[in-house]
């Protein structure tokens, strides 16, 4: 008899994102990941160089200066803040320790690809809750749930569509759900909302009042450390054991403590971050559309541009990576008349601007980009 893998991750679609190298002696400019465009803070930078001697040695379990460093800047309990290996990690133990073999997870139609994933690994069915304008919509969770519902994922602001819900939709899920069931706010994207996004809450403060709500964080976006894959959750005491006890025991290396601790520590140059951020995508949204193409709203540091359809999606992102331009297809979500375009530097949008002017140019015949 052969071996047999596990029947529920047989036929699983992995998440595999889009990141290409630098073809030789052509610049590449990366806007399909939703990297932090101004990099990591220089303090974070000093840290990692300050580790030389220390390279030797297993990092803590849980590293309390970096505890204590998250709920220093957000006001939080730190008897409540877990590290991890990246966000993801912490979407994976989730699923682990609270979906038994054929119980359901509820997602949103265009949320975040790694929920369905880690519901399937961890033996669970993926249950997709319709979106409302590409929005999540809280009565399409609710009219999701049954008696086999354990786990609810929300991303807000939602990757890949930017939008939000507000605080009251937020109550209103959670006053709306079976104790039983778990909530998860993934707040990834929060440091990025602005005040015109009005009525956000990331969902700390639920998490304080409420047994089955959840909140997770990660430093990859504005924090610029992706390439060191950490995050951060905030929970209830009761999961908060749960989770400590089957995390792996050195799940965030020490480059990663100290780098995040530097890191969320630098308000300045996290507000550096963010009054970039607001200036660009107003500027490259208001581009987009001179150019005749939509540019959808975002409470993030991406945002989606529609195309008429997906042949004229799929011609621009080849004419934007014959520019050493990337970025993102939406297929994977259902949205292929889309691509997602992260905010970069602004040479690098400087850049992305005229290329897309050319793309418009050259494919559509128009000069309504005259004025860029």
């Amino acid at each position: 008899m052969s071996i047999q893998i596990k029947k529920a991750i047989a036929k699983l679609n992995s998440y595999r994102p889009e990141v290409k190298t630098s073809a030789k002696g052509q610049k590449q400019i990366r806007l399909s990941v939703n990297e932090g465009a101004l990099g990591a803070s220089p303090k974070a930078q000093a840290a990692l160089l300050a580790l030389g001697p220390n390279l030797h040695r297993y990092p803590e379990q849980i590293n309390q200066d970096l505890v204590s460093g998250i709920a220093q800047t957000y006001k939080l309990d730190p008897k409540l803040i877990l590290p991890s290996n990246g966000s993801d990690e912490l979407i994976g133990l989730l699923a682990t320790a609270f979906l038994e073999e054929g119980d359901e997870a509820i997602y949103t139609q265009y949320g975040f690809l790694v929920f369905p994933q880690a519901i399937r690994i961890a033996g669970g069915v993926p249950v997709v809750a319709q979106d409302n304008h590409l929005t999540v919509s809280v009565d399409s969770i609710l009219q999701a749930i049954t008696p086999k519902t354990k786990l609810i994922f929300i991303a807000n602001p939602n990757n890949p569509t930017g939008t939000m819900i507000s605080t009251s939709e937020i109550e209103r899920l959670i006053s709306s759900i079976p104790s039983s069931v778990v909530l998860v706010l993934d707040s990834a994207y929060a440091e990025y909302v602005p005040a015109s996004c009005a009525d956000y809450t990331d969902g700390a403060t639920y998490v304080e009042k409420h047994d089955n709500v959840v909140m997770l964080r990660t430093f990859s976006k504005i924090f610029g450390l992706a390439s060191l894959r950490l995050g951060w959750g905030y929970f209830p005491p009761a999961i908060m054991e749960t989770l400590a006890s089957i995390r792996p025991p050195f799940s965030v290396n020490t480059a990663a403590a100290h780098a995040g601790l530097a890191a969320v520590l630098d308000h300045e140059f996290l507000k550096k971050s963010q009054t970039h951020n607001q200036k660009y995508m107003a500027y490259m949204q208001e581009k987009v559309q001179l150019a005749g193409l939509e540019s959808l709203p975002s409470c993030t540091n991406f945002f989606l541009i529609r195309f008429a359809n997906a042949d004229e999606a799929e011609a621009a992102h080849a004419f934007l990576g014959t520019r050493g331009i990337q970025l993102r297809r939406m297929v994977p979500y259902g949205l292929e008349g889309c691509l997602r375009m992260s905010i970069g530097t602004a040479e690098e949008m400087a850049i992305t601007a005229t290329a897309i002017k050319d793309y418009v140019d050259n494919h559509r015949g128009r000069n309504s980009y005259a004025n860029l």
